[in-house]
């Protein structure tokens, strides 16, 4: 075997014993698990009755949107006993597991900034996504308030000088990032979110904040603050609400729906 091979397999098991704990952190976090149940609220909320339709999941490793939506069909990466599926997401348009035009939501948590090449992801997504399918991710929002947490006090990386949009160094799914991508692309380059246009109908593009600093008042995966729960779920509709008021101020994710064609 390669000494490349035996780095990338060490890798692999060093970034799956990682998935692991972080999702028994998230299980265990019930501040963050509401956090996330409010999100998943928020991303379906457009979608008449969520539970029925066919929605296939991109980075369920840690997820616990099955713990709210039995019928998404979950998928990683990794190779874990608890998926669905288990698949490089960028050869998404080859897996014969699932039908082409068969998938009505395609959903990320914070996992388009951990993609090599996200724009491509997307564009082969849409061979699986009916017509008027949707793909729904969320990922960091960069304000003035989000900013220096994302990128002083937050363990992955965050380069705004990127010339193209995508990663320049893949090492693994989770130590592979840049927490700035997905923001560059809906925000500041414009020309690169037009690569999206010949499947996705950009002028239905919906982005919406979502929180300021209410994941990071849960502790989020690393920790877990002693906030009870009774004054964290008041904390949350409070933190909603400021953000939506004054996102460019204090938003600290966001959510993007693309339509496709």
């Amino acid at each position: 075997m390669s000494s490349a091979s035996t780095v990338l397999q060490s890798q692999e098991a060093e970034d799956r014993a990682a998935t692991l704990r972080n999702r028994a952190r998230l299980g265990a976090n019930k501040n963050l698990l509401f956090w996330y149940r409010e999100l998943y609220r928020d991303q379906f909320r457009d979608l008449p009755n969520p539970a029925t339709l066919s929605i296939l999941e991109i980075g369920s490793g840690t997820s616990p949107l099955k713990q709210f939506l039995s019928n998404v069909i979950t998928s990683d990466v990794l190779d874990l006993d608890y998926l669905d599926l288990v698949f490089d997401c960028h050869e998404i348009d080859k897996l014969d597991a699932i039908k082409d035009n068969s998938i009505d939501v395609i959903t990320l948590t914070n996992v388009l900034h951990h993609l090599k090449n996200p724009l491509e992801f997307v564009n082969r997504s849409a061979s699986k996504l009916k017509s008027g399918g949707q793909v729904i991710a969320t990922e960091p929002f960069f304000s003035p308030l989000s900013t220096p947490i994302f990128k002083y006090l937050h363990h992955e990386p965050v380069d705004f000088r990127i010339s193209q949009p995508e990663l320049g160094n893949v090492r693994g799914p989770l130590v592979s990032a840049n927490i700035a991508l997905p923001w560059l692309i809906f925000f500041r380059r414009r020309e690169w979110l037009q690569r999206l246009n010949e499947n996705f109908d950009l002028a239905s593009l919906s982005m919406r904040p979502f929180s300021a600093l209410s994941y990071m008042a849960s502790g989020g995966i690393s920790r877990k603050l002693p906030i009870p729960h009774f004054v964290y779920r008041w904390l949350f509709l409070v933190d909603l609400a400021i953000s939506r008021r004054f996102p460019w101020f204090c938003a600290a994710f966001f959510t993007v729906t693309l339509t496709r064609r």
